[in-house]
């Protein structure tokens, strides 16, 4: 046990992972009580660990059958951590807290800025508030669209069972967890179009980033008032840059597919498969064929997208947008001649430029280190390891279906990128970071060569 001179040194960073450590450990010890087993049903805890920290991750890997092993109190627990991985545990903390009548104090506030990555403390109970209602209306509305569609369409006949499965599968597209009831993600509703839709929906609302979500609604809010109403630069890079990848990534699965998988599809068919991956690469993780029939190359640019992941502040993992838009803008500005990164009439901050450099190469070294250590433990293919690699760090949950093939070495491996995807790196260097030293003297500046 820490003592109480300890706990007072632990930061703000350290009380966040620490706190999604001992829900992972507290849940994989809940996920294997027969009480949420089907009858007959024995679990081991490494596959019980796996899968709370997937399901806390909010990534959807998986070494099970959901539906075969969790009776509906099992399921039911899963989308409970579902919600909290995605909307946060300082969200939910403080909707309790709130509940119980309780203040929120400066601490509370740093380790909601610290979950939420936030730099500042200003209006930040109100934003917790505000996502989690909507988290609540979104979930609410996907669950019935799909649960009404799933009786009209004849999947279930019983309402029950239909909203039922629409309720998980709402949560778990909003989330972007990827899990699900089927053992077979959406191959089933692979021609239902509505389906896809829906569930494409839910995925982007998630990943988008919260403070995307809170802006769009005072948007509409000034709108209805006549008032005017700017967008940050935030919103601005996160949206530009999130449905750019949408976009690229649709057109660059049509063009690596078009002469394999999609060979034989109609044009409605290679619109939807092309578009729904693209969203799902995103961090969903939902997929309506076998990951495994795409070619290389769209396994590759798709290991790239789960890579680069969702925005900040959101339910998804990777390195986030907003590092990616810095790194190609600063790239650019370089080519030019310019020293400063100019966006939107803005200009950005050298510390946020450093930071997604930082950012990037940590992320390059740890999939590098993890897919180096998988393929030495395990015997399968080099796109297939580093396909799941870049899906657990992205916190996707896409696989090529070599999961359950993994031996207890490299499950572990792949908790420990699913929860790093989660925290973030910039978390990560945090709660690594030393105390701030100042230096007390400088030596003399020299130049050295660079790239050439």
């Amino acid at each position: 046990m820490l003592s109480s001179n300890q706990k007072r040194r632990l930061t703000s960073v350290q009380i966040i992972v620490f706190s999604y450590v001992a829900l992972i450990l507290v849940s994989s010890l809940l996920l294997c009580l027969p009480f949420f087993h089907n009858p007959g049903i024995s679990l081991s805890y490494i596959d019980s660990l796996f899968t709370a920290a997937s399901a806390i991750s909010v990534t959807g890997l998986t070494v099970i059958t959901i539906h075969e092993v969790f009776n509906q109190w099992g399921i039911l627990f899963l989308t409970l951590l579902f919600q909290v991985g995605g909307i946060g545990i300082m969200t939910l903390g403080t909707f309790f807290w709130m509940l119980l009548g309780k203040q929120i104090g400066l601490e509370q506030r740093i380790w909601i800025a610290t979950d939420h990555n936030r730099s500042t403390l200003s209006g930040l109970v109100d934003l917790m508030r505000n996502i989690l209602v909507m988290a609540l209306i979104i979930e609410l509305i996907g669950t019935i669209l799909l649960g009404s569609h799933f009786m009209i369409a004849g999947y279930y006949t019983d309402w029950y069972d239909a909203f039922y499965h629409g309720y998980f599968a709402s949560v778990s597209a909003f989330t972007n967890a990827g899990f699900d009831l089927h053992g077979n993600s959406l191959l089933g509703f692979t021609h239902d179009y509505i389906v896809q839709t829906i569930v494409m929906l839910l995925i982007i609302c998630g990943a988008i980033g919260f403070p995307v979500l809170v802006e769009l609604r005072t948007y509409f809010s000034y709108r209805r008032a006549k008032a005017r109403f700017t967008f940050s630069l935030f919103t601005k890079i996160t949206t530009l840059t999130f449905f750019s990848l949408i976009v690229i990534g649709a057109v660059l699965i049509y063009v690596f597919e078009r002469q394999h998988f999609l060979a034989d599809k109609s044009w409605d068919e290679s619109l939807f498969y092309s578009l729904f991956h693209s969203v799902s690469s995103r961090s969903g993780g939902l997929s309506t064929t076998e990951i495994s029939l795409f070619s290389t190359p769209t396994l590759i640019m798709l290991s790239a997208m789960m890579f680069i992941g969702a925005s900040p502040s959101s339910v998804g993992g990777g390195i986030r947008t907003t590092t990616f838009f810095v790194l190609i803008a600063t790239v650019f500005a370089n080519m030019r001649g310019y020293k400063d990164v100019k966006v939107f009439g803005r200009e950005l901050v050298d510390e946020d430029i450093m930071r997604s450099f930082v950012v990037f190469f940590i992320a390059i070294v740890l999939v590098f280190m993890a897919v180096i250590m998988l393929v030495w433990l395990e015997d399968l293919p080099f796109q297939h390891i580093l396909f799941e690699v870049c899906s657990a760090f992205g916190t996707t949950g896409l696989s090529t279906g070599i999961t359950t093939q993994l031996g207890a070495p490299g499950k572990l491996i792949l908790i420990i990128i699913m929860m790093i995807g989660r925290v973030g790196i910039i978390n990560l260097l945090l709660f690594l970071k030393r105390d701030d030293r100042i230096a007390r003297y400088h030596h003399p500046k020299e130049r050295i060569i660079i790239g050439q």
